[in-house]
């Protein structure tokens, strides 16, 4: 599984015009998912994201994670974080998993969020959406179980 993790201080997103899941300071999460991944890993994925150190202390030093600052989650499903692009123009998906596979491990990525404490909002699994953010540094990081 992979984790495109963005700290931000608002991020919101949207179907067809309406607001389906938004949050104010926290990280924005795009989560892809690949043929061999499984429980184990969205569970380790979301106790990476809980405790990933990148919100600032009282000495402006990236030393909180998502815990200890009362920060948000949007997590959106994002299967083009599989894109291979090494040949030619046009990407590859073949590395993403199916949707049958790669739906219920992101509803276990967002439940084990959950879990940890985290407030979570979401995307719609397969929707066209439209994600608006506020990238806070910017800090941007891939996380990959």
């Amino acid at each position: 599984m992979r984790a495109l993790v963005q700290r931000v201080t608002e991020s919101r997103v949207r179907i067809v015009g309406q607001v389906v899941g938004e949050i104010g300071r926290g990280l924005c999460v795009l989560v892809g998912v690949t043929h061999g991944d499984d429980l184990a890993m969205a569970v380790k994925l979301a106790d990476k994201v809980w405790t990933l150190r990148v919100f600032d202390d009282a000495d402006g030093t990236m030393n909180l994670g998502l815990g200890e600052t009362g920060g948000q989650v949007l997590v959106v499903s994002q299967f083009t974080l599989y894109g291979d692009t090494r040949k030619g123009r046009r990407p590859s998906w073949t590395d993403a998993a199916r949707p049958e596979h790669a739906e219920p491990l992101c509803d276990a990525f967002v439940t084990a969020l959950r879990d940890l404490g985290a407030t979570v909002e979401t995307g719609v699994f397969g929707a066209d959406m439209h994600v608006e953010l506020v990238n806070d540094g910017p800090v941007t990081l891939m996380l990959e179980v």
